[in-house]
């Protein structure tokens, strides 16, 4: 294995149910690493709060899908999803860590809404069961995160591109990323360019 490198690097995230597409890139835009990750063990439900959390208050009761299970079963459940989150989180930050050939600064998440303090409150409320999944996850990642000594930086993915044309000083920030495409080669899709931008966006680079 070469020698570690000296630039800095951040980490975007464009997460999806209980997986994330990381993009890692340094400073001067170029792309060190690309990867997926799933956050929980094989067999867990990925939407707990938003699956299992409604069957237990009553929605969804004459879905052809639902089951019964109660609240406590419910709220049981999520926690125990939050925790295999939080594991695989840790450990997939570690991996990723050891393979990007720089030191990482800090990870780029997409901003969490607002939500009801308790997991009971969270399945209870129509609105916040729909994030509240999306939510623990995020949360998951940012606390491996600052463990690891990372900042950790929110984005909104309606301001991301924009931010991150801002950031590099140009006007836009589509030949950027299409350059990044064709140097990394496929897959090279939506969600890796929003992380993409994600880590371009909110990267600190030196001034002067």
């Amino acid at each position: 294995m070469g020698k570690r490198t000296q630039r800095a690097a951040t980490v975007g995230v464009a997460e999806h149910g209980n997986s994330a597409v990381l993009v890692t890139v340094a400073l001067g835009g170029e792309v060190l690493d690309r990867r997926r990750i799933d956050l929980t063990e094989r067999g867990l439900p990925t939407h707990p709060h938003h699956h299992e959390g409604s069957w237990a208050v009553g929605r969804y009761v004459n879905s052809p899908w639902a089951r019964k299970i109660s609240l406590a079963e419910a709220v049981a459940l999520v926690e125990h999803v939050r925790a295999s989150a939080e594991r695989g989180a840790v450990d997939g930050l570690a991996a990723l860590a050891a393979a990007v050939p720089a030191p990482i600064e800090g990870i780029a998440i997409r901003v969490c809404p607002e939500l009801p303090p308790t997991t009971e409150e969270r399945i209870a409320d129509n609105r916040a069961q729909t994030v509240a999944d999306s939510v623990m996850y995020r949360e998951a990642l940012a606390a491996a995160a600052q463990a690891r000594g990372w900042a950790v930086r929110w984005y909104d993915p309606k301001r991301v591109f924009r931010a991150a044309a801002e950031t590099l000083g140009l006007e836009e920030v589509d030949t950027v990323l299409a350059k990044m495409g064709r140097t990394i080669g496929p897959p090279w899709q939506a969600k890796h360019k929003l992380a993409a931008a994600a880590a371009l966006a909110t990267a600190v680079y030196p001034r002067g």
